[in-house]
Order: C-alpha cells, then structure tokens, then sequence
C-alpha cells in the first residue's frame, strides 16, 4: 500500500490521511503467537496473527490521520485504541491471540502519542515511507515483552 496524498496540507480541515505504520517485534518468545488486535474488551479479533521462530515479527498496518489543527496528531481506524490524545496499538500475546495450549496471555501498548506533525509531512510526501517502530521481544522476566511501551519516543519515519 502506498501512502494517500490528502488535497489538504496536514493540520487543516477534517480530510482524512491514509498512514502507514510498521511494528518491529525484536526477536519475541519463540512459540508464542503474536498479532495486532481490532476491538477492545472482550470483543476483539487478533490480525496478522504470526508465531515466533525467535527471529523478528513484522506488522504492518494504516490508521487514518483526522486532519484537524490542534497540538496533536489524532488517529483513527480499525486498530487504533484508547482516547484520541492517548491512541496506542495492542499486540496480542499467547491466549490473548488465541493460541491454545501456552503459559502466556498477554499484550503489549505500543503508544502513537510521540508521533509529531513533521513526521507525517515527511511520510506524506514519500509515497514509499511508514512510521516504523521496533520493540523489544523478550521482557525482563524472560518471557514475551507485555505493557506499555515506554513512551513510544522510537517512532522514525522508514523510507
């Protein structure tokens, strides 16, 4: 997929900007299912649901940019989570995934708010560009890296 140029410069008006995003998952439990969940609560589905070989988990995704001219970015679609200053991305661990059969059921808060303006003009103007991050695998207790990301500051835009 390539990145929507919107007929709006970003920061005005209500059009809607399609972004793509990339999680790197660094090398995560092995045997563990892993993916990106749509919908909260108990009413979820697990997307891109891949189990770890030990190496790096890739997930790709869009959300779409609500162009508006307040301080902050405010995504919106499928898989975005949470209150629009405080959008984050949930990776599905183990049961939470719905693998059968594992010790482990967690996810994993991979926070959207460190995301600046300047980093969406420049995806904005290279089709082939996403807001990427990468994220350890592996927590301090061994086992597959679970919580919030720790302020989400590794956001980078990939060419």
């Amino acid at each position: 997929m390539k990145n929507a140029k919107a007929s709006e410069s970003l920061g005005s008006g209500s059009t809607l900007v399609e972004i793509m995003f990339q999680i790197r998952l660094e090398k995560p439990t092995a045997g563990v299912d892993f993916g990106i969940q749509q919908g909260s609560g108990s009413n979820y589905v697990t997307l891109q649901k891949q189990r770890s070989t030990g190496e790096d988990l890739v997930f790709d995704f869009v959300l779409n940019l609500k162009s508006q001219t307040g301080e902050f970015p405010i995504f919106v679609g499928a898989v975005a989570q949470g209150s629009p200053q405080e959008r984050f991305v949930y990776i599905d661990i183990g049961t939470a995934a719905g693998q059968l059969g594992t010790i482990w059921s967690r996810r994993l808060k991979v926070p959207l708010k460190s995301i600046t303006w300047e980093m969406l003009r420049q995806v904005q103007t290279d089709a082939q560009a996403v807001l990427e991050i990468t994220v350890p695998g592996v927590g301090k207790d061994g086992g597959p890296t679970c919580g919030s990301v720790k302020g989400g500051e590794s956001w980078k835009v990939k060419a």
